[in-house]
């Protein structure tokens, strides 16, 4: 590994530190190096706050910034949003060389900065370690290149493909293990779907093992609107994260919901629409884990990234409700299977390269 890659990795650890708490903006890290030496380093701490480039130069005097060299895992910004342009910091910092691991994939930057350092005469590299720097920021990759949200469909089986003993009984399938797992997923999405009739069976809570910042949205797809005669529901009375209810009947907006409560009123509720919805408030990333009736056409109407399933090897009988039903052809290229005591956890996804180029 050459001192650039070492430095990069070191970004990269900076960046992850950020976490969720990022939540729409990228998690970036910065290093910066002068004759070989780690100066200082720096992170994106949290959504609205000064940007990684920002946090590592604000730690130096200016005259040990002249002439040094400054990695960073995603370009730095040109243009004022919540915070000032990171290219212009840069520039007046007179850092020589900036090593960028790869290009903002968002129509604002989108290779602005790299231009605007190159232009005032400061060297750029653009490509260290990239696979992983995107990587770390899968869903917002995949949501700027795509103008869609990232789509992880799971599903919790048991042995023999049933998701409850009957229809609309609660069913608990899996252990306590894959239910731990499974919180701590959700808090690396946007958003977490479910369908009406897993809000009138199960009344879930749909939050995180641990409070977040910025708490994934609770979104419900509620076509006919039947919810409006359940009020009690316990997301619907928990204002700790926001709800959203999806339908396409205009009688629940005038339903006096609280105040975490939105209904978005649409005109089918295919997945089209709905990811049109989700992608207008910029929501980069869905975990939908609705039952066999929302999973199925998911996969019939657009492409899944992600299937994550947990399976038991309990067998609940031909009296059983029967899990997703997915198209004929339904193939994944990558496939990781993890062990969770006596449950299964299976992890599928297409090439990185799909997603990712």
């Amino acid at each position: 590994m050459n001192s650039d890659e070492q430095f990069m990795r070191l970004a990269l650890s900076e960046a992850a530190k950020g976490g969720s708490a990022t939540w729409k903006n990228p998690q970036v890290g910065a290093v910066i190096v002068k004759n070989g030496h780690l100066l200082a380093t720096g992170y994106h701490h949290q959504y609205g706050q000064i940007h990684a480039e920002r946090d590592a130069i604000e730690k130096l005097p200016k005259e040990q910034l002249n002439g040094a060299t400054l990695y960073v895992t995603l370009e730095p910004c040109s243009h004022f949003g919540k915070q000032p342009p990171c290219s212009q910091l840069i520039i007046d910092s007179n850092i020589a060389l900036v090593v960028v691991a790869c290009v903002d994939p968002h129509q604002v930057v989108g290779g602005k900065g790299i231009a605007q350092l190159r232009a005032a005469g400061i060297k750029v590299t653009v490509g260290c370690l990239r696979k992983a720097a995107e990587e770390l920021n899968r869903h917002y990759f995949y949501f700027y290149r795509h103008n869609r949200p990232w789509i992880t469909a799971k599903q919790a089986l048991s042995l023999d493909g049933k998701v409850a003993e009957v229809p609309g009984r609660q069913t608990v399938i899996t252990n306590q293990e894959a239910h731990r797992l499974v919180h701590q997923e959700r808090q690396d999405y946007h958003a977490i779907v479910v369908g009406a009739t897993t809000v009138l069976t199960d009344d879930p809570h749909l939050l995180c093992a641990t409070p977040q910042l910025f708490t994934p949205v609770r979104a419900i797809l509620d076509k006919s609107g039947c919810l409006g005669e359940h009020p009690n529901r316990f997301i619907f009375t928990d204002n700790s994260a926001p709800t959203w209810l999806i339908t396409t009947n205009p009688a629940l907006k005038r339903l006096p919901w609280p105040a975490h409560v939105s209904v978005k009123v649409l005109t089918t509720c295919s997945w089209d629409e709905i990811m049109a919805c989700f992608a207008n408030e910029e929501l980069q990333s869905l975990y939908v884990e609705g039952g066999p009736t929302v999973l199925t056409n998911l996969f019939k109407e657009v492409p899944v990234n992600q299937l994550l399933t947990y399976l038991d090897p309990q067998i609940i009988g031909a009296q059983g409700l029967t899990g997703a039903q997915f198209p004929a052809g339904t193939r994944f290229e990558h496939q990781i299977i993890t062990r969770l005591g006596n449950n299964l956890r299976i992890d599928e996804r297409n090439d990185d390269e799909c997603f990712l180029a």
